[in-house]
């Protein structure tokens, strides 16, 4: 059945409509970051740039890396971004722009998020880089998916939802395995916790106040068996639900550039994020 115009807005120029790209534009494997002004920290190392289009805070860059044709594309901060980001890249492989049909062989991206992160651990130091392993969400966006959730993610979500004395239940999901095996393998694992906002929902207190004082305390102390929370961003937790809903492998990556509990915040984060990058790119 066709999708209609209202549902899949593709523009004048044949481009889907935030990210104004064709399915030409991209590769089947793609690293995603969330400044638009990351995206040429990654393909200045590229041997060959093709594609290079920008609309709002989507920038996005095509080529070629030792061989292989990558994406770069930059996301801006937030699930509500993610959420478009992922619809958007799945559109473009599997949707034909055409007949507005779903096509019946799908494709599987494998998309590698390369973010900065704080750490809610003290044993997590500052220069680290981190693989999420899961990603939990305080976010409201899977209230409106019927994203399924194994036992296990359900009961730390309902303790986390406890914890916190809040009245929506909190997502808990897994990322890739096969991208964890291929590119994280020495990196620290971790449970990443995915929020609303950078200050209050991250416990940080400027002139707006803060409901709960102990917030970072709650986040730092909570636990469900052996289960902990590593450390805290703003987009992991949507990347991993999207990509389960619309089966894409998922990685998200994180550069520890802050330590919340001893307070510090790296003075070489551009060198750590830098070394994540080539890290990546000579693992995807």
């Amino acid at each position: 059945m066709a999708i209609p115009a209202s549902e899949l807005i593709i523009n004048q120029n044949d481009t889907i409509y935030h990210l104004n790209l064709e399915p030409e534009h991209i590769s089947d494997t793609i690293i995603t970051v969330g400044d638009p002004d990351r995206v040429p920290m990654v393909s200045k190392y590229f041997d060959e740039i093709e594609v290079q289009i920008t609309k709002r805070e989507f920038v996005t860059h095509t080529g070629y890396y030792k061989g292989k044709r990558i994406t770069v594309i930059s996301t801006g901060m937030g699930t509500d971004n993610i959420d478009i980001l992922m619809n958007e890249l799945d559109a473009l492989v599997n949707i034909d722009f055409r007949t507005r049909e779903v096509n019946e062989e799908k494709i599987s991206l494998k998309i590698v998020r390369i973010g900065t992160s704080g750490s809610l651990q003290s044993d997590i130091p500052l220069g680290s880089h981190l693989a999420s392993h899961y990603g939990i969400g305080l976010d409201s966006l899977m209230e409106f998916y019927p994203l399924e959730q194994n036992e296990n993610e359900q009961s730390i979500s309902k303790a986390l939802q406890e914890q916190l004395g809040v009245g929506f239940r909190p997502y808990v999901v897994n990322g890739s395995k096969m991208l964890i095996d291929k590119i994280a393998f020495d990196m620290i694992p971790g449970n990443t916790l995915t929020c609303p906002g950078f200050y209050a929902p991250q416990g940080r207190v400027l002139r707006g106040g803060l409901r709960n004082p102990d917030l970072l305390k709650v986040y730092q102390d909570f636990k469900v068996c052996d289960f902990r929370f590593t450390n805290f961003e703003m987009e992991t937790a949507g990347y991993y639900a999207m990509g389960r809903l619309l089966g894409h492998e998922m990685l998200s990556l994180n550069a520890i550039v802050a330590n919340r509990i001893s307070q510090e915040f790296a003075t070489n984060a551009e060198e750590v994020i830098d070394s994540l990058i080539v890290k990546v790119l000579d693992r995807i």
